[in-house]
C-alpha cells in the first residue's frame, strides 16, 4: 500500500496512492556510482499494480471504499467530522477482501494529509528544470542524468530554493507558510526520488501529484506527455480553493506555458502571477508569444533564466519583500 501526500479543502480530506504486487525497496544509501544508480533508478520502475482492489480510509465512521484503477491507482474524499487544524496529519488506508471484512485489513498504508492556513497565496509548481535541472527537452540527457545522479546527488537551479522559500513566506511567516503544489509529468514511480530530492534541498514541504505510473518497457517514455491530464490536476486544485490567489511556476521546455496560459484564460481573478524558466532556447519564440498573452490578460508573468531575475520581479510586484539579491 503506497499512501501519497494529500490535501484538505473545506473540511473535505483527499488521499491517493497506489496498491502494488511488488514496489521499489526504499533506499538506504546514496552512493556516486554509475552501476548503483542505474539499477536504483529502473528497480523504481518495477512495479506490479493491483487492479481492481478494494481499498478504505481507516479510522472513520463513513464507510469510504474505492476500487483501483488498472494502474493500481485509488483516490479516496470524505467529509471531517471533527474541525482539522492547519498543518500535517497522519492518515491510513487499508487494502480489504470479501473473505476477511473489514475488520481485518490485507495490508495498511500510512501518509499525510495537509490542511494549509488561512494565506492568502498557493503555489503550483512545475518540478524538472523549473526547480530540478533535467533537461527534459533532450532525452538522451534526460535519461543519462537519471541513470547517473541519484536524488542526492542531482542538482536545482541556483537561487531557486531561496525563491520558494520566499515564497512562502509571501505575505505571512515561516509558522504559517503558504501551501505548494507539485504538479509534474513525472510519474507517481519517482515519488519518492523528488520527495527525497526536495526534502535534502530545503524545498518548501508540498503536495506531490504526478502521472500515472510507467511500467519497466516505458521508462525511456519518463516525463513525456501527459499535458492534458496536468492542466487537469492543476484546475482541481485552483477549483478546490477558490478563496486562494495561486502563483504558477514552470519553464519553457515543454507545455508549462501552454497549460499556464489556458489556466489564466479559465481562471483570469485567480492567478496572481506566472513564473516561466528560460531552458531550451528553440522554444523561446513560441514561449514569448503565451508570455505576451499571460500579460494581455492583465496577469505579471516573468519568462526568465536565472532564479534571481525572478527574485527581483517577485519583490517588484510586492509579492515578496525587497531581499538582498545577489548579483
Amino acid at each position: 500500500m503506497k499512501v501519497y501526500r494529500g490535501y484538505v479543502h473545506q473540511q473535505k480530506i483527499v488521499v491517493f496512492g497506489h496498491v502494488l504486487r511488488r514496489s521499489p525497496l526504499p533506499r538506504q544509501k546514496y552512493r556516486q556510482n554509475f552501476w548503483i544508480n542505474s539499477f536504483s533508478l529502473l528497480r523504481l520502475f518495477m512495479m506490479r499494480p493491483v487492479s481492481g482492489a478494494t481499498v478504505k480510509a481507516n479510522g472513520i465512521r463513513e464507510d469510504v471504499r474505492f476500487i483501483t484503477e488498472k494502474d493500481g491507482f485509488f483516490r479516496l474524499e470524505w467529509t471531517s467530522d471533527e474541525p482539522i487544524a492547519p498543518g500535517w496529519h497522519p492518515v491510513k488506508v487499508d487494502l480489504i477482501t470479501e473473505n476477511l471484512g473489514p475488520e481485518n485489513p490485507v495490508a495498511t498504508g500510512e501518509g499525510e494529509v495537509y490542511r494549509s492556513h488561512s494565506t492568502q497565496y498557493g503555489f503550483v509548481s512545475d518540478i524538472d528544470d523549473t526547480f530540478l535541472i533535467s533537461h527534459s527537452a533532450n532525452l538522451r540527457k534526460r535519461i543519462h542524468v537519471m541513470l547517473s545522479e541519484n536524488a542526492h546527488s542531482r542538482d536545482p537551479f541556483e537561487d531557486v530554493v531561496r525563491h520558494y522559500q520566499l515564497l512562502a513566506r509571501a505575505e505571512t511567516d515561516a509558522n504559517a507558510p503558504n501551501p505548494f503544489f507539485y504538479v509534474s509529468s513525472s510519474e507517481w514511480n519517482l515519488y519518492d526520488y523528488i520527495l527525497t530530492f526536495c526534502e535534502k534541498n530545503d524545498m518548501p514541504d508540498g503536495i506531490y501529484l504526478l502521472s500515472q505510473i510507467k511500467r519497466f518497457r516505458e521508462v525511456w517514455k519518463t516525463g513525456q506527455n501527459k499535458h492534458v491530464t496536468k492542466f487537469a490536476r492543476i484546475v482541481r486544485i485552483l477549483e478546490a480553493f477558490p478563496e486562494m490567489k495561486f502563483v504558477l511556476l514552470g519553464d519553457d521546455t515543454q507545455e508549462d506555458p501552454n497549460i499556464y496560459t489556458s489556466l489564466v484564460q479559465h481562471f483570469p481573478t485567480q492567478i496572481r502571477c506566472v513564473y516561466l524558466r528560460r531552458v531550451h532556447k528553440d522554444n523561446e519564440v513560441r514561449t514569448q508569444g503565451f508570455v505576451d498573452q499571460i500579460i494581455a490578460a492583465g496577469v505579471p508573468c516573468c519568462y526568465f533564466k536565472h532564479s534571481a531575475e525572478a527574485i527581483r520581479h517577485s519583490a517588484r510586484i510586492g509579492l515578496v519583500e525587497k531581499p538582498e539579491v545577489k548579483e
